[in-house]
């Protein structure tokens, strides 16, 4: 075989980065040149400062280096996770913009894109993003076309949601540079029986998430979700699936022990939740994105629902910002894990496995 030119890159890693992402991103391009013989690809990890950088999940990675002392590469992969506004900094912008002079591909991977888009550097470009920051993107980056799709391969850009989509993502782009034939064969060597496309759902199926496959349920559903910001009547909701209101009332007490409204509700919270934690927009406007009459009402459902008011949850926020998990190693005796259990607790979805209230 042939010696192909070898392709260099750069994780940048930010603080809380997810780890199952990195790995899902990095392991493709190990055993592409394991299998090959050669090496078709060269990494290096970086992160702002040089120092040791805390994985969600409380794992310390050393990097090569500061993104200021790395040779330049090119390929430049933004590796994401949780806290990311607090990670955008002058200094990395003005980094990010001259790579994208130099480099030759531009990635993000789970909240990477966030820190891309808050560059300017996907303007006029499409790109993924993990499920949880879509509505958040699309609000504060207009001219940045986000989609729910997997991933995103748009011209020199390339950008994934979060968990193993990087591994589909990357199998495509090495795909793209050897061929199929290696990327399939990568693919077998990680017992991946198939490989992802762009198209694919980020979303586990409703019929998983409801734990139950009662097909007018799951339709009404998919209904309630794409439809938070001026919420559909459940007697509406009811005839789309041809049913009786009372019919509906019953069968969401038997699958999901609660009454539809109630549950409508609980969808409109949890987008209200992730705009409140993800994004500067105003209470007054939060409320009508998320299809309440009015910002007293809002704000009254919200504390019932969180326990919080949700101008006291957007304060903790703005300060859970400057938190890094960084000093915890030489904060004993609490363990690692407990604090970064801590901080998720912060994030804005962990309450979408709290149990509904009968109403």
């Amino acid at each position: 075989m042939s010696e192909r030119p070898v392709n260099s890159l750069i994780f940048l890693l930010l603080d809380q980065f997810t780890l199952i992402s990195l790995a899902s991103a990095l392991e493709p391009l190990r055993m592409a040149n394991q299998l090959s013989g050669q090496e078709l690809y060269r990494w290096h990890t970086a992160s702002l400062d040089g120092n040791p950088v805390w994985a969600s999940d409380g794992v310390p990675i050393t990097p090569d280096g500061s993104i200021l002392s790395v040779a330049p590469a090119d390929t430049v992969i933004v590796c994401g996770g949780i806290g990311i506004q607090g990670t955008v900094t002058r200094e990395l912008v003005k980094w990010l913009r001259s790579q994208a002079r130099y480099a030759k591909r531009l990635g993000g991977i789970c909240t990477g894109s966030f820190v891309l888009a808050r560059a300017g550097l996907l303007d006029g470009f499409e790109c993924s993003v993990h499920w949880e920051w879509l509505a958040a993107m699309q609000e504060a980056f207009p001219r940045v076309a986000v989609s729910s799709s997997l991933f995103t391969l748009d011209r020199d850009r390339f950008t994934s949601s979060g968990g193993t989509a990087p591994l589909d993502m990357m199998l495509h782009l090495i795909g793209r540079d050897h061929g199929h034939v290696l990327s399939a064969a990568i693919s077998d060597m990680f017992v991946y029986e198939r490989i992802r496309n762009e198209q694919d759902y980020q979303r586990v199926p409703l019929k998983h998430m409801l734990g139950t496959q009662q097909p007018k349920l799951q339709e009404i559903v998919a209904l309630m979700e794409a439809n938070l910001e001026e919420p559909i009547n459940l007697d509406e909701l009811a005839a789309y699936v041809a049913l009786s209101r009372r019919q509906l009332e019953r069968m969401f007490q038997k699958y999901l022990h609660c009454s539809p409204s109630r549950y409508y509700l609980r969808l409109r919270l949890i987008r209200a939740r992730q705009l409140l934690k993800q994004t500067p927009i105003s209470i007054v406007e939060l409320a009508v994105l998320c299809g309440f009459i009015s910002t007293p009402h809002f704000s009254k459902c919200y504390r019932e629902y969180f326990g919080v008011p949700p101008s006291d949850e957007r304060s903790v926020t703005d300060s859970e910002r400057s938190i890094v998990v960084k000093p915890i190693l030489h904060a004993l005796p609490t363990p690692v894990p407990m604090n970064v259990m801590e901080q998720a607790r912060g994030e804005s979805t962990f309450a979408s496995v709290k149990s509904l209230k009968p109403a």
